[in-house]
């Protein structure tokens, strides 16, 4: 039999372990925020089963793997957008354009282009 204090310390080990997993995948998301990205692929990065990454990153940080891209999408867009009001005009773009700078791509939502 095992001393219980090391069953406990594997287990501290195996959660240490999965934060620094799960902080891989935000530090991804944060840094190819723009880019194609979808759980499938972040869960393949990290060696998870999608469900499963979806679960402990939620429970992690309060919103799963693609609510948190879309809100960093959109603080970036935010930006962009406060920049081109705040600047002298710079030459004409539009809001899509503004848009897929932000890794933010076609979606129903956006009618018109």
């Amino acid at each position: 039999m095992c001393h219980p204090a090391w069953g406990r310390a594997r287990a501290a080990a195996r959660h240490l372990d999965d934060l620094a997993r799960l902080r891989r995948v935000r530090d991804r998301i944060d840094r190819e925020y723009a880019r194609p990205l979808d759980v499938e692929a972040l869960a393949r990065g990290a060696g998870l089963p999608a469900g499963e990454l979806s679960r402990r990153f939620r429970l992690a940080y309060g919103l799963s793997p693609y609510a948190y891209l879309l809100a960093r999408r959109v603080e970036r867009a935010t930006v962009l957008l406060h920049l081109a009001t705040s600047a002298p005009p710079p030459p004409r773009r539009g809001p899509s354009t503004r848009a897929n700078r932000s890794g933010i791509e076609k979606h129903p939502s956006r009618s018109r282009n």
